[in-house]
């Protein structure tokens, strides 16, 4: 008998501990859905800076409860999309003009190297690849969807960086320009500029192609820097409408 409920007890104590385990795996799930659905709505311009976002309204819209989402804003938070004042809430991050440019600095090194490494190492597949988001940017152009245009800029930036294969500089470069989605998409809101942005990429993929790494890493620069010098044109022109 004495065996049996040791027997017994042993079950019960795997069968909670695989609960607890299953229970665990699926709150991470969520967590990472709605960090994922916040960031989305951020990164398209529904959520804007200053925005407050509270968990029952978040909870609410997304039907899930609120554990879930308070953990997302913590993930959010740490990525620096989002910040938590005290006794104030939770609200979606502006970032000063000035951190901005340092991101654009930092982000035209990482790109240059990553243009070098993809002219010598990127293969006949992700040229492809790559190339087939051009031609996709290029229709979004015609089309003036400036939606479209900015999630496939996304996509193409990305893509590059991951070809790197340096699993550092991917979290780094995430981490970065995640901080950068406002000035990113007040780049891309004259159609002229967009006309200009598809040329650049265009440029970036015939260097990759050319197997030229220089040159690649030279066009992958200036495009990052014409990109600063965009946000600062844009952030003057956006200051000066918002100004009494």
């Amino acid at each position: 008998m004495t065996t049996e409920i040791a027997q017994a007890r042993t079950q019960l104590s795997i069968a909670l501990d695989a609960n607890a385990t299953i229970a665990m795996l699926q709150k991470h799930s969520l967590t990472g859905a709605v960090q994922q659905e916040i960031e989305r709505l951020i990164n398209s311009g529904e959520l804007g800076p200053g925005d407050k976002l509270t968990e029952a309204s978040i909870a609410e819209k997304l039907g899930v409860s609120r554990g879930p989402v308070r953990e997302a804003f913590r993930v959010l938070e740490e990525a620096g999309l989002v910040q938590l004042e005290k006794n104030r809430g939770v609200y979606v991050r502006q970032i000063p003009l000035e951190e901005a440019l340092e991101i654009f600095d930092l982000r035209a090194m990482m790109e240059a190297h990553v243009g070098s490494t993809l002219a010598t190492n990127a293969t006949e597949q992700q040229l492809s690849y790559l190339k087939s988001l051009v031609l996709q940017m290029e229709s979004a152009v015609k089309t003036e969807d400036e939606a479209t245009y900015y999630r496939l800029n996304i996509e193409f930036h990305e893509a590059m960086v991951s070809y790197a294969g340096n699993q550092k500089l991917i979290s780094l470069y995430r981490k970065l320009t995640r901080e950068l989605s406002l000035f990113r998409r007040r780049n891309f809101s004259d159609h002229a500029l967009l006309v200009t942005s598809v040329n650049e990429h265009r440029d970036i993929l015939e260097a990759i192609g050319s197997r030229n790494g220089v040159k690649a890493a030279e066009a992958l620069r200036q495009h990052v820097l014409m990109s600063r010098e965009r946000t600062i044109r844009n952030y003057v022109k956006y200051s000066e409408r918002a100004a009494p």
